[in-house]
């Protein structure tokens, strides 16, 4: 899954497996931490007891005008090329979304909410997710999601040897549960700042009015102000969680620059 900003287009995959000399290619554009799957994979499979093959590897995904961006093509492309080698069985229309490990380990991404909700909207209704990401998957109506810790346990249900998997390697979610909780816990709340009356006044009608927000001053000052926006806004309408965690969990992108106001 691509995201533009709440926007989520299916990528397709492809991979295979030449006859020349050993390397790894990942085609359709791109960005440079997809780039450097190619190393977290070949360790990820190498350390699960799944090596890749020692050949040429094209990973190509479709589109290819479209920019691919982030480490949660990770385990699309490792499913692929495992397939490509026969090594797992068929993965037919599931879509995979996760971060690999150097050890194997499954790591959440963000994003996770508008993904899964443009693949069951495109008809892709089976999601494999990281453990850690799952419970927020399962929000989304008609999502089959299945959450995993270890590729190894991953290769194990499509189909793999599970006499050459290191099955025994289970991991616990604790490290990796920032970034799945980043948008979970207790939100930060006006009374903690103490004066700031302009910059108050400025944060509740930017936050009424759902409008952009510049700030200027002090670091310290600006962050403390600005991580209040997010209680200070109108109460969510329980009928729309989905929609409204959604938005809290996209990818970062920068913000319009509205109206400046100087913190002192």
């Amino acid at each position: 899954m691509a995201l533009v900003g709440l926007n989520g287009y299916i990528v397709e995959v492809e991979a295979d497996i030449g006859q020349t000399l050993p390397a790894f290619v990942i085609l359709g554009l791109p960005d440079a931490s997809l780039n450097e799957a190619k190393e977290r994979i070949r360790s990820a499979a190498q350390n699960s007891g799944i090596p890749l093959s020692r050949r040429k590897i094209t990973a190509n995904l479709i589109p290819a005008s479209l920019p691919k961006r982030g480490s949660g093509f990770d385990l699309a492309i490792t499913m692929a090329v495992l397939r490509a080698a026969n090594d797992i069985r068929s993965t037919e229309r599931t879509v995979f979304i996760a971060e690999l490990g150097l050890d194997g380990r499954l790591r959440p991404v963000r994003g996770i909410l508008p993904a899964v909700m443009a693949a069951v909207q495109a008809g892709y209704a089976d999601i494999v997710v990281a453990h850690a990401n799952a419970a927020e998957a399962e929000l989304v109506p008609g999502a089959r999601v299945r959450g995993y810790r270890t590729l190894a346990r991953l290769a194990c249900d499509f189909g793999a040897d599970p006499q050459e998997l290191a099955l025994d390697f289970e991991p616990d979610d604790e490290d990796s549960s920032d970034a799945a909780a980043s948008g979970a816990g207790v939100a930060p709340d006006m009374c903690d700042v103490s004066g700031q009356g302009d910059a108050r006044r400025a944060l509740e009608v930017a936050a009424a009015g759902a409008h952009h927000l510049l700030l200027s001053g002090p670091p310290g000052v600006r962050s403390k102000v600005s991580m209040r926006k997010r209680g200070s806004g109108p109460t969510t309408s329980p009928r729309s969680p989905v929609k409204s965690r959604g938005g809290q969990n996209r990818p970062s992108v920068p913000p319009l620059e509205c109206r400046r106001l100087k913190v002192c």
